[in-house]
């Protein structure tokens, strides 16, 4: 993913098409020049609707659409003809867009699947034509109602990624390298913090011809629920990985400290993450020899999160870790 092309954040000004005025035609020819009413219904104004769509992993189309208007509806016709609905506008977003009220911040939807649409804001109805009216006591009524308005309003709309794997950990513990070892994807790999800054997805081929979809997080810092470092800004897209993978460098200072901030930052952003199947990997272990390895291992005190000691450079215990996720994603 290009860093200038990745948007997970965008605020649209929106406004859906009035609906048509209803008819108050009375009917008139030469066999019946006195006929009744047969005004037709306006037709409804258009939607903007938001479409889901596999192919795109960002927001970046409606980067540059700040206004999304629909068209009005047709009004009535005589002969009962209904006028056309206004032209709906929809949106494509990728899967994992959460829609939001700009004013309120009340979630209205989430685009979980391809092609699925959700109305973002609801065109007005049409008004009734005069036939509505006939009555008894009325027989030729020469009104009908008019067009609902359309409806004015700010959406914001956010990207949360849809993995199966989210990897969690601080700037540089080795998670762009991890996914570059296990997948296809192509990470910028330093050794500075926030060398990621978007988040990347990776396909992971597993056994027997299946696969899972492995995201890379932007590095997490202590304090980062509350906007230090990158902050907030990718906490979020965390929400919709399947299965956490914490990944804690064997150089750290403290491994068991680490895994706790981590776990804080997660809880104090979203206290249901916490619900979340977890697995811990250690890595860089290819620094480490056997004696260090088990000294390391004894200090261990994850609170029976399992773990398991990685590289992505020599490759070891890729092949288990793989085995491990797979159980967690499937249980």
């Amino acid at each position: 993913m290009a860093e200038s092309n990745f948007v997970d954040f965008v605020k649209i000004y929106c406004k859906s098409g009035r609906g048509g005025a209803g008819s108050a035609h009375l009917q008139s020819d030469r066999s019946n020049p006195r006929g009744g009413p047969d005004g037709g219904d306006g037709g409804r104004g258009g939607n903007i609707i938001v479409r889901g769509n596999k192919q795109l992993w960002t927001l970046l189309p409606l980067k540059y659409r700040k206004h999304i208007k629909a068209g009005h509806g047709n009004p009535g016709r005589g002969a009962n003809k209904t006028g056309a609905s206004g032209e709906d506008v929809v949106l494509d977003v990728p899967l994992g867009t959460v829609a939001k009220d700009f004013e309120t911040g009340e979630v209205l939807f989430e685009i979980t699947e391809h092609g699925e649409e959700k109305i973002l804001l609801q065109g007005g109805k049409g008004g009734l034509g005069n036939t509505h009216f006939k009555s008894s006591t009325n027989q030729t009524p020469r009104y009908a109602q008019p067009g609902e308005p359309g409806k004015e309003a700010i959406r914001v709309l956010e990207l949360k990624l849809l993995a199966d794997v989210g990897l969690v950990g601080f700037p540089n513990a080795g998670k762009s390298t991890l996914l570059a070892a296990l997948s296809a994807a192509k990470p910028k790999i330093a050794n500075y913090q926030f060398t990621t800054l978007v988040p990347n997805l990776g396909i992971v081929k597993y056994r027997d011809s299946r696969s899972f979809v492995m995201a890379d997080i932007p590095g997490i810092i202590e304090k980062a629920h509350e906007g230090k470092g990158l902050g907030l800004r990718f906490l979020r897209h965390i929400e919709r990985n399947s299965v956490l993978l914490f990944v804690i460098p064997a150089d750290a200072d403290d491994i068991n400290e680490q895994y706790r901030i981590l776990l804080n930052e997660l809880k104090q952003h979203n206290p249901e993450l916490m619900h979340k199947p977890r697995l811990v990997a250690i890595s860089k272990t290819d620094l480490l020899d056997n004696e260090l390895k088990l000294l390391i291992e004894k200090e261990l005190d994850f609170n029976q999160t399992p773990y398991i000691f990685i590289s992505a450079i020599t490759g070891t215990g890729l092949i288990k870790l793989k085995d491990m996720l797979w159980e967690l994603m499937n249980k």
